[in-house]
């Protein structure tokens, strides 16, 4: 009998639990807060920094070593982001160029030949006319990677047979 009293009491305690997450009070995030004498949104801490910031630092001004591996995976990463729009073979002649998008400049072109590598790295990181940012969804490695493919790209068609090293000029000269 004298657990009657202690199972009401229980009940009474677990009926007030009633909490939802829907209905707690917060600030939207562009509201002032009287709390902050300003906005919600808070600047960090000064000297603060986010976590994997300075590897992505790091990556970002730190050019990788030219490699068949970096070209390959730049091969890899420019048929997924870049040929929609740039084409195969990066004259701009892309899919959606037939679908209506304005045409990018060929990358064969004379001023971006010129260009140099930081500046492809970043159109891709900020975006430049009707391409935007890619940032979010292409790593810096995997950028710098698709910077070499696009060399790669103008070195193909516009080489000339003084940029073969001499040990394979003798047979590429030989050859009918």
């Amino acid at each position: 009998m004298n657990r009657l009293p202690l199972i009401v009491l229980l009940a009474a305690l677990l009926a007030a639990c009633d909490q939802n997450m829907d209905v707690q009070p917060r600030y939207s995030e562009y509201s002032r807060a009287p709390l902050f004498r300003g906005s919600v949104l808070r600047q960090p801490p000064a000297n603060t920094v986010a976590r994997d910031d300075l590897e992505r630092e790091k990556a970002v001004v730190a050019k990788p070593a030219l490699s068949a591996a970096l070209l390959a995976r730049g091969r890899e990463r420019f048929g997924i982001f870049c040929s929609p729009c740039h084409g195969a073979g990066g004259d701009g002649t892309g899919i959606i160029v037939q679908r209506g998008m304005p045409r990018p400049t060929s990358y064969h072109d004379d001023r971006l030949r010129a260009a140099d590598d930081q500046y492809f790295f970043d159109v891709i990181t900020n975006g430049h006319g009707a391409m935007y940012s890619y940032a979010a969804r292409v790593p810096p490695r995997d950028r710098w990677a698709i910077v070499a493919y696009i060399r790669a790209i103008q070195l193909s068609r516009h080489a000339s047979l003084d940029d073969v090293p001499a040990d394979q000029r003798a047979r590429l000269e030989s050859t009918p």
